[in-house]
Formats: structure tokens, C-alpha cells, sequence
């Protein structure tokens, strides 16, 4: 472990710890305490709950909240983001912990942050950008919904964890008197998250909502559902904890999987929450640091019972709009919750639900990309759809998988426009011979439009097939070419090759001999490697 905190803090993937001194002014320190206390109550409810989604204990959920928080706030790849148990690698979770056991999801948490590291080192955090625009606004209105959603469980009748299988939630429906009073108390929380903005910046709103929610309620003895009544956060220290499975292939072969879809679905969602925070804060970069972040906190949750987690978009929000720029809010909120669990357990259970629920109303409203709705019929359809499907699939599914189809279906629709864009100019030469201008990507997606734009029965004798405005991109590419050459010299007709790359010239076999060099050939490498010696070409 102290190998990898030596690589974290070398070299490309160092983190920026001057975030930790820069401006520290005492109104840029009060800020940045008074967000990460925010930021802190905010996490007690959402980690006992998704304790209660994996099937563990609420402190196991607790503690991965403290650990994961403290270690990516020190040297995660942007100030101001906030990480710890989440949803999203809860739902995965639950079948591990109901096959295997607890320490089986201890020993995953392990091997899920020990892959994290490896994708930071190798610096694949940067395959994000490849994450285009109508995927994250799909995302971000997802993960809009999966929040409001997951408030709706606090408006039902206080149970155990055992009644219901999924926390408080017993199943029965607030009614009556209980009900109104429930929102009416959230939707008082809300109007002071909007109003006091507009009088005064001393207090983070989301702090001052929640205080003074929590005052009437505590003065007047309003009986209204509590932290406490989801579970007592009372405990002491994280213990360090190797986990006590067998150290068997058997036992790698249990875990691997789980911890491959933990590891993948906590960086997709790390990674897009890195570029929220980057929007609204000016900053940029920070992937692969913010992957090795991420591994060594599970790596170090996973040896102290904690069950993993990530970056957490909904925390994110309220610790940036509360005004927090720096790495101490997020230490802040690691350390205050940490307090809670030793000392302020007793105070920290009084706190009324409907306090935290209109916190989080009030980031389902500020994280809704309300603007997407606007744009559903200007921007085109393809964009449009996916915007929609990644937003369904998130609801329907998880983060990552919503992603991943979003990304997919973007990248054939993408293939496809440009399949569709090869095409051809014809004229002919004084001398007869008839030149083909090809314009538009050859690539596996046009290849076959490619051949069909080419007669060799009705073309005269001499051809000449003139790429300056194309590129080739893929053996698919120079297979097409390739069979474009032999329909040529089966009609015993002659057919040069213009402005093709060095790369092509050397790539192409029964057609090399047929280009042209000239000295404004185009530079740029084909995706496909070359035997010399055998003269077959190949995918990298």
C-alpha cells in the first residue's frame, strides 16, 4: 500500500494539495466546514440505506463512507467532489453478501480497488471524453429521477430493516395527518434552500434548511420520522480487517466478477461526476488521478469493513453549491461524519427525514438538465433518442450500463451518417481516362457503398481513383480497395491509385503496385497492422 501512495503522489497522477492552501481566508474556511457539514448529514441517511440495499450492517456503509471520502478528498483528480457508499454498487452487492457472506463482499472491495488503481496507472480514465454530450445529459437526468426516487421510501411508515428488506421502508404509505405533515415540513426545508440565497451567503442554505427544519421540529415535538428510526449510527473506530476468506482459486473465481462490474460501474460513475464538478467549478483533467483515488479508498474500505463506493453526484451538487472549491470540504465531511458515529450519534438521529428528503428535492432540481427538454426537437433525432434511452435505462437498470448503451448506440449512429457520406465525383481526362474523386471516410461501416460507386464494365480503359479527399481507415478499407483493383484487372482494364499515405502504399498487397506517389499524399496511419513476411493484413 505504501508503493501505490508513493505513485499517487509521483509524477503525472500527483495530486493538486495546493487546493488545500490556496485563498484559505477564514470566510473560504467557514465555507468550505459549514458545506462539508452539510455534505455529512446529507451522507448518514443515504449510507445506512444503501447498507440495508447490500444486506450489511449500517455501519459497514458508514464506514465506506467515512474512508472513501477522507482518501479521494486527499487525492482525488477534483476538488469538491464527494464519494461514499452509493445505490449504484449496493444493487450489485446484494446478491454477493446473500450467496457468500459478508466478508466475501470485503475481500470483492479489495480486488474491485486494486483494478481501479491499475486502470489510473495505466491512465484509461481518459476513454471518458469518448462519453459524448447527449449520453451525460441522459445521465445526469437519470440519475435525477434515481434520486427523487429513492426519497420516495421516507414517506412510508417507519419499520425494520427486516419487515421490509430495503431499510426503513416497511412498506406502508404515510397517510393522513403523518403525510401532510411530512411535506409540509420538506417543502419548508425547500423554500429556505431558495430564499436564503437571496439574503445572505454566511450559511450554506442546504445547512440552514436543514438546522432550522430540525429546530421546529425538536421545539414544537413534532412526531415525524428521524434518522433514528432507520438505525442507530452509534460505533466506534473502523478496526483493520483482512477478510476472512479462503485463499483459494475457487475463491477468486467467486469474486473477480463482481468485483469487474463494482470496479466498472464506481469509475463510469466517478468519471461523469468529475465532469460535472469540472463544469460548474472551471476545472479540467484529473481522470486517471481521480481512478487511482478511487482504488486505493476501496482498496483501504475493503481492510476495514467498510463495502466500497464512489463519487456520489447528489452530494457532489450540494457540496459545490454550497461554495465549497477546495479539498477541505470534502475532508470536512469525512471527519464530521466520523464524529457522528462516535459522539454525535444521540444528536445526528433526531435530525428529521423531511429535512434531508427537501436537501435532496432541492439537487434532483439543480441537477435535471431541465434544458434538455427544450432542445429534444431542435437537436437531431439521433441525439434526441439517445438522450431518452440513457435517461430510461438509468431508472431502469444502473448508471453504468446506461452508459454503455448510450455510448453504443452514439457510436452506430455515428458509423452509419458516415457510411452514408461516401461518395464520388467523375470527370474525364483529356486523354480518356475517367477519374473517380472519392470524398467521405472509407472505413467497414462504407466499404461496401464504396465498391458500389465504381462500373468497370461501362468505365474506359484507364481509371484513376483519387482519395485526396477521403481517408482510409481500417483493413476493411484496404480490403475494399484491394477487390476495387481486381474487378479493374478482370475487365482488363488499367486503374491507378492517387493520394494514398506511405502507410496505405505499404499495407495494400495486390493493389500496391497500382499507386501513384505524388508529393501532396496525404499522412495518416491506417488501424491495421502488416505482416511483411506473409503479406496479411490484421486488426491491432
Amino acid at each position: 500500500m505504501t508503493r501505490i501512495l508513493a505513485a499517487v503522489t509521483k509524477g503525472r497522477l500527483s495530486p493538486d494539495l495546493s487546493s488545500l492552501g490556496e485563498s484559505l481566508s477564514p470566510a473560504r474556511l467557514r465555507i468550505e466546514v459549514l458545506a462539508g457539514l452539510t455534505v455529512a448529514l446529507a451522507l448518514v441517511p443515504e449510507a445506512v440505506a444503501f447498507a440495508f440495499v447490500a444486506g450489511v450492517h449500517p455501519l459497514v456503509g458508514l464506514y465506506a463512507a467515512f474512508i472513501v471520502g477522507l482518501i479521494t478528498a486527499l487525492i482525488g483528480g477534483r476538488p469538491g467532489m464527494i464519494s461514499g457508499a452509493t445505490g449504484a454498487l449496493a444493487v450489485v452487492m446484494v446478491s454477493l453478501v446473500a450467496d457468500h457472506g459478508v466478508e466475501y463482499l470485503f475481500a470483492t472491495v479489495v480486488l474491485m480497488g486494486l483494478i481501479q488503481i491499475v486502470v489510473g496507472i495505466m491512465r484509461w480514465g481518459k476513454f471518458i471524453r469518448l462519453v459524448p454530450h447527449p449520453v451525460m445529459l441522459g445521465f445526469v437526468n437519470g440519475l435525477a429521477i434515481v434520486i427523487f426516487l429513492a426519497q420516495l421510501s421516507q414517506f412510508q411508515v417507519p419499520g425494520t430493516a427486516e419487515a421490509s428488506g430495503h431499510g426503513m421502508a416497511s412498506g406502508e404509505w404515510l397517510s393522513g395527518a403523518p403525510l401532510y405533515t411530512m411535506l409540509a415540513l420538506v417543502a419548508l426545508t425547500m423554500a429556505i434552500i431558495w430564499a436564503l440565497p437571496k439574503l445572505t451567503s454566511v450559511v450554506p442554505a442546504p445547512l440552514a434548511g436543514i438546522g432550522i427544519t430540525a429546530a421546529i421540529v425538536l421545539i414544537f415535538g413534532i412526531d415525524v420520522p428521524r434518522v433514528g428510526d432507520m438505525a442507530s449510527i452509534e460505533g466506534g473506530l473502523p478496526l483493520f480487517h483482512i477478510p476472512m476468506v479462503p485463499l483459494t482459486w475457487e475463491t477468486f473465481e467467486i469474486i473477480l466478477p463482481y468485483a469487474l462490474i463494482l470496479a466498472a460501474i464506481g469509475l463510469i460513475e466517478s468519471l461523469l461526476t468529475l465532469n460535472l464538478v469540472g463544469e460548474i467549478t472551471g476545472k479540467r483533467g484529473g481522470a486517471s488521478q481521480e481512478c487511482v483515488a478511487q482504488g486505493v479508498a476501496n482498496t483501504v474500505t475493503g481492510v476495514f469493513g467498510g463495502m466500497g463506493g464512489c463519487a456520489m453526484i447528489g452530494q457532489s451538487m450540494i457540496n459545490v453549491k454550497s461554495g465549497a472549491r477546495t479539498r477541505i470540504a470534502g475532508i470536512a465531511a469525512a471527519l464530521f461524519l466520523l464524529s457522528f458515529i462516535l459522539f454525535g450519534s444521540a444528536v445526528i438521529e433526531q435530525i428529521p427525514l423531511a429535512a434531508l428528503v427537501g436537501v435532496m428535492f432541492m439537487v434532483v432540481i439543480g441537477t435535471f438538465a431541465w434544458n434538455s427538454l427544450k432542445i429534444l426537437f431542435k437537436v437531431p433525432r439521433t441525439d434526441a433518442v439517445v438522450i431518452i434511452l440513457v435517461t430510461v435505462v438509468t431508472v431502469a437498470t444502473d448508471l453504468a450500463t446506461a452508459v454503455v448503451v448510450g455510448v453504443i448506440v452514439s457510436a452506430l449512429a455515428y458509423a452509419w451518417q458516415n457510411a452514408t457520406r461516401i461518395r464520388a465525383r467523375t470527370y474525364e481526362t483529356p486523354e480518356g481516362a475517367r477519374v473517380y474523386q472519392v470524398k467521405g471516410p472509407l472505413f467497414f461501416g462504407s466499404a461496401e457503398g464504396f465498391g458500389e460507386l465504381f462500373n468497370p464494365g461501362d468505365d474506359p480503359s484507364v481509371v484513376i481513383v483519387d482519395f485526396a479527399e477521403s481517408r482510409v481507415a481500417d483493413q476493411s478499407a484496404l480490403q475494399a480497395i484491394e477487390k476495387l483493383a481486381g474487378r479493374y484487372e478482370a475487365a482488363g482494364k488499367k486503374i491507378e491509385l492517387r493520394h494514398l499515405t506511405r502507410d496505405c502504399h505499404a499495407l495494400l498487397t495486390k493493389a500496391g503496385h497500382l499507386v501513384v506517389d505524388s508529393d501532396d499524399d496525404p499522412d495518416y496511419e491506417v488501424a491495421v497492422n502488416y505482416s511483411v513476411r506473409t503479406g496479411i493484413l490484421g486488426d491491432h
